[in-house]
This record gives structure tokens, C-alpha cells and sequence, in this order.
């Protein structure tokens, strides 16, 4: 199946998406996806073609997804925070000829710096003007290349994953096989489109089944909320920040009509999870993926929940946990999860050695440290780049964390490993208060040696306002590591 045939099966009256209180039936949406797309074509649009796509979280961002798409190009979706810079490099690595946008972007001097030649631009309202265009079908198939997802490049430059078609469809066919969906749902989307968590959770996912997506530009609680109890959304996906906003500051009969919350993009804390439940009476279905894995690789079932567990593989998805010569572990043993499906990437573009590395023995090596228990369920230890080596002893800043979690005075937390003359490397924890609370460094650290060993507890423990995070609500720890080490150097600690 291609990704656009998605929506092919379901009633024209439908309802399928509604963005600021208003509404695009299935039959609105595909007559304006065929429209949009012949205008591509006219335009110059070809077979394979990349074709940027730069805006918040919209209608129109989802008719021109399909668009692209359906005019024969390869879809490139922008986080629209980049830089001119950052995204001229995107440009260069994708041979990018055409970049649809909300507005047009001020792109001259930054595309000069990386020479690259001029990319034609195209706004939604110029699509939208146009009446009648004749579309001409292109032959595709199931494994041709259909979107590249961009790294978030927090360790030098982004690398495109590759998608296909198939990797799309399965991925959302095999997702909602697990957590369930129906035409009747009604999904509220708050992540970033962009985002391929969001756009084969909250996206793919509902339109797949003929449910209707709610948008939401941007996502604020005082509006997500309005929007659930106005559209009586039954479906949530977030990251971990939007989990703790609601568990903040909404009420347990302001989302009784929600039917399952999930959550990935980065770890959900265990004290966090269980606060959730005990006051919406609803559990959080945690989940695992990554842009490589289409992106969905495991997620929790509603009926068997493991608080602190990814959850067990997908049905179409097997997992492994190997250990560094690539052999599989015994249960409980932890090593690097490994991934192989329908849902895995092509490969990188530009980029085989990478692809090769990363792709080697035919499964897809995630970096990530975990391991399973006799029922198959999953348990992420931490990253294999973020494992913390102090005099010989292995530390997983995860555990840590969880640790810290359980102090009352804590908000956030994130530990990174620095450069220790003494030990090899130190152990470093980031702390966000809550606010109006107080709690000493060395109040921390004694609370911490009565829940994890001695040589577990950090060495240095950072009050901060606030962690920098990217879109998803992933903490970027490569920037906290960097400004650790510069205060180490300067005597700060």
C-alpha cells in the first residue's frame, strides 16, 4: 500500500481533521490532496524529487505531506525552530529543489554560505488559489522512498532517515493494532507535526482508521484542555512535559473522556507515571521509538501496563538485546536494544557507511541500553553514549534520576557524566525545584545515599530555572555535558 491510500477506504461525510473550530471532511481532504499535488506537478515537481515542508502544526501541513507525496516527490518535514543556517545544510544534503511553507523564508544569504543553488519556494496561499489542475498518476511502489525524518542533531550534523512507504503504512497499522483505534476516536494532535512521532501516532494512526484528528498549533494546557472537553477527545499522545503538565494542573473530570494517554519521545519518570494514575485513574502507556524505526518500535498495553517498561515489541516489530560482539543476551541481562521490521529505515541518505554501521547483520542498532524481562517486556536502562564509567564502575544516569524523582522538592532532573581526573568521569545532576521548594546540596545528596550506593550520588548537583529540551521534551544533555565540563575547567565546582 502507498502511504496515501491510507485514506482511500473511508466515508467522503467523515470528519477527518479540525484546526481552529474548523472542519475537513475525508472527502474535503482528498480532493484538495489531488489538487495540491497536480500543482506540485505543475510546477516541476517529478518522480523522487525532495520537497521541503515548513510550518506549525496545521491542516494545510497535512495536505501538503500527502501532496508531495502523491505528485511523485520524497517529503522533507523542517522543524520550523531551525536556524536559516541549519536549514540551508538540510537543503545541501537532500538536493532539495522545492520548499513549501506557510510564508516565505529569508533563505538568500544562508544558502550562499553553503552554495547551493536557489530552491523555489511555495506558499499555502498560492496552492489554495488555484481552482482545477488536471493530476497526472505517478508509478510508485511500496519501497520506494517516501519521507526523510532528520536527526535532531544534538552531536554534530543531522542525518536523514530514509522512509518508505511500507515503513509508514506499518508502522500506524501496527501501532493501532495495539492501542486500538476506531472511527470513532478523536485524536488531539499537540506534537509537532514534523515530528514523526507525532505524525504516525497522532497522524497516520487516526487517519488510517477514519477517526478525526483535533490540531493544535501549539501546545499550551489552558487550550489542550478546552480542546478535550469541547471535542470530547478519547486519544492523547505526548512526551513526558505534557504528562506532568496535566498531572499539574488539570482536573480528573477535565479529560474523563480521554481513553488511553501515551507517551514517548523521551523516558517517562516512574513517580510521575504513578502520580498520573492515582489522580486520573487512567495509567500512562509508555512507549519506545526513534526516527530509524518509522518510528514505533514498542508501546504498553492497555490491559497489562509495566510502570517504568517501553512495553513489549509491536506485533510486526522484533526485538533483540545484544551485547557488543552482536549476540543475543539472557533475560534481564542488559545490552543494546536492536530492532528489525517493516517499520526500518531504508538506510541514511548520503551516507553508507553510517547506514552500514547502523543497519549491520540486518537489524537496526539503536544505542540504547536495556533489557527484557521473561514476558517480553522491554526496560531501557539509559543511552549507551550517556552510560557514566567512574573508577571502573558502570552508572546509568537513568537510575539516578528516578532516584532524585522521589524527592519531594524535585521537579525535573537530568545527571550527565564529566571528565574526572580521579575517577575517569564524575557524576553531575541538574535540578528544577518546584516551585516555592528549598532543599540543601547536601540534604540532596543525603536523601540520594539512603536510595543508591555511595559511588552512585553525584559529585556535582546544579540548581537550575529551568533544562534545555528540544520540540519533543527530550532533555539535550550533549549541551548540559558541554556546559559542565566549561564550569569543571573554571574551578566553578
Amino acid at each position: 500500500m502507498l502511504f496515501y491510500e491510507i485514506l482511500d477506504n473511508h466515508k467522503d461525510h467523515s470528519e477527518a481533521l479540525i484546526f481552529q473550530d474548523t472542519s475537513m471532511t475525508y472527502g474535503e481532504l482528498k480532493e484538495k490532496i489531488d489538487l495540491w499535488a497536480s500543482c506540485l506537478q505543475a510546477k516541476g515537481v517529478r518522480k523522487g524529487d525532495k520537497v521541503g515542508l515548513l510550518s506549525k502544526n496545521s491542516i494545510e501541513f497535512v495536505i501538503a505531506y500527502f501532496a508531495i507525496i502523491k505528485a511523485g516527490g520524497v517529503v522533507v518535514p523542517f522543524n520550523f525552530q531551525l536556524a536559516p543556517l541549519e536549514i540551508a545544510y538540510i537543503v545541501k544534503d537532500a538536493g532539495m529543489k522545492f520548499l513549501i511553507t506557510k510564508e516565505k523564508l529569508d533563505l538568500e544569504a544562508a544558502l550562499k554560505e553553503y552554495a547551493c543553488g536557489q530552491v523555489l519556494q511555495i506558499e499555502f496561499d498560492e496552492l489554495n488559489a488555484q481552482k482545477t489542475m488536471e493530476y497526472n498518476p505517478v508509478a510508485l511502489n511500496e519501497n520506494d522512498n517516501c519521507t526523510i525524518i532528520y536527526t535532531s542533531g544534538t552531536t554534530g550534523y543531522p542525518k536523514g532517515a530514509m522512509l518508505s512507504h511500507r515503513n509508514l503504512v506499518s508502522n500506524a497499522r501496527d501501532f493501532t493494532k495495539r492501542v486500538l483505534m476506531f472511527d470513532t476516536d478523536r485524536m488531539l494532535c499537540v506534537l509537532p507535526m514534523y515530528h514523526c512521532f507525532a505524525w504516525t501516532v497522532s497522524v497516520a494512526g487516526p487517519l488510517l482508521n477514519g477517526g478525526c484528528i483535533i490540531v493544535q498549533e501549539n501546545y499550551t494546557l489552558g487550550e489542550a484542555v478546552r480542546l478535550i472537553e469541547k471535542y470530547q477527545i478519547t486519544q492523547f499522545a505526548g512526551v513526558p512535559t505534557m504528562i506532568q503538565m496535566f498531572e499539574k494542573g488539570a482536573e480528573a473530570n477535565q479529560l474523563k473522556s480521554i481513553r488511553y494517554f501515551v507517551c514517548g519521545g523521551a523516558s517517562l519518570p516512574q513517580k510521575l507515571a504513578k502520580d498520573f494514575k492515582n489522580k486520573f485513574g487512567k495509567p500512562v502507556q509508555e512507549g519506545y521509538g526513534l526516527s530509524e524505526g518509522s518510528p514505533v518500535c514498542t508501546v504498553n498495553p492497555a490491559d497489562k501496563i509495566k510502570t517504568g517498561s517501553i512495553g513489549p515489541q509491536l506485533p510486526d516489530v522484533l526485538i533483540e538485546i545484544r551485547d557488543e560482539n552482536d549476540k543475543e543476551v539472557a533475560v534481564g541481562v542488559v545490552g543494546e536494544l536492536c530492532v528489525q521490521g517493516p517499520n526500518v529505515m531504508l538506510g541514511y541518505l548520503n551516507k553508507p557507511e553510517e547506514t552500514a554501521n547502523t543497519l549491520r547483520g540486518g537489524w537496526l542498532h539503536t544505542g540504547d541500553l536495556a533489557y527484557k524481562d521473561d514476558e517480553g517486556y522491554i526496560f531501557i536502562v539509559d543511552r549507551l553514549k550517556d552510560m557514566i564509567i567512574t573508577g571502573g564502575e558502570n552508572i546509568y544516569p537513568r537510575e539516578i534520576e528516578e532516584a532524585i524523582y522521589h524527592h519531594s522538592a524535585v521537579q525535573e532532573v537530568a545527571v550527565v557524566g564529566v571528565q574526572d581526573k580521579l575517577r575517569g568521569q564524575a557524576v553531575a545532576a541538574y535540578v528544577v525545584l518546584k516551585e516555592g521548594m528549598e532543599v540543601t546540596k547536601k540534604d540532596l545528596r543525603q536523601f540520594l545515599l539512603t536510595k543508591i550506593a555511595a559511588y552512585k550520588v553525584p559529585k556535582h548537583i546544579i540548581f537550575v530555572e529551568l533544562l534545555p529540551k528540544n520540540n519533543t521534551g527530550k532533555v539535550l544533555k550533549t549541551v548540559l555535558r558541554t556546559k559542565c565540563e566549561e564550569d569543571v575547567l573554571r574551578g566553578k565546582f
